[in-house]
């Protein structure tokens, strides 16, 4: 099994909890991007809540910022804390990019083979194509903490960071699953049983 360097890992998804029964499908404003920049600090995101403030602070720099993002990791659970799904932060969908195509219809699209997140619609939060295999430098690594149905790990199986608060060091312990905004092969990678790619 490989485990990436958390010095690595660079971005994160970011959905937009879309209120349902609203007309998106007529100039559907982007709630879902995969953030341009970490915050500079590995997977220490200050946990969800410092996670879920870089993913609003990028969308307040690009107008998007009266609304409500959340960041797309689960946490695991500790001490009276129980586990927190990445799939139940993030509201029921649509979702769409910020060029306004619909990457996924709701959370069971999201997590299933027919979803619409690809190289080319897998857009940070300024409208650009985030580099993936075969681009230079390659930067599909998204942090989830999350296991393929958007679940969060099992308790004593830390695939957080420490709940997103363990640092840019190769010496502490702790690993993060990550997801690859391209997803080629990550479900047959999965099923073999390659957690960490």
């Amino acid at each position: 099994m490989k485990t990436i360097l958390l010095a690595c890992v660079l971005v994160l998804l970011s959905f937009f909890a879309m209120r349902s029964g609203t007309a998106q499908d007529q100039k559907a404003p982007m709630s879902f991007f995969v953030t341009s920049e970490g915050p500079g600090n590995g997977a220490n995101l200050g946990g969800l809540k410092g996670a879920d403030a870089h993913c609003q602070k990028l969308a307040q720099a690009v107008g998007a910022g009266d609304r409500t993002w959340h960041a797309y990791l689960s946490a695991s659970a500790e001490d009276s804390k129980p586990a927190v799904n990445a799939r139940d932060r993030i509201g029921k969908g649509p979702w769409y990019n910020a060029k306004g195509v619909k990457v996924a219809d709701d959370v069971a699209n999201l997590h299933s083979e027919k979803v619409n997140i690809n190289k080319e619609t897998a857009l940070d939060e300024k409208g650009n194509r985030v580099n993936a295999r075969g681009d230079k430098p390659n930067k599909h690594d998204i942090l989830t903490g999350s296991k393929l149905d958007g679940t969060a790990y099992p308790a004593g199986e830390d695939m957080t960071c420490r709940n997103w608060t363990a640092g840019n060091s190769t010496t502490l312990p702790g690993k993060a699953q990550i997801g690859h905004h391209d997803r080629e092969n990550d479900r047959e990678r999965h099923r073999r049983g390659e957690k960490n790619l």
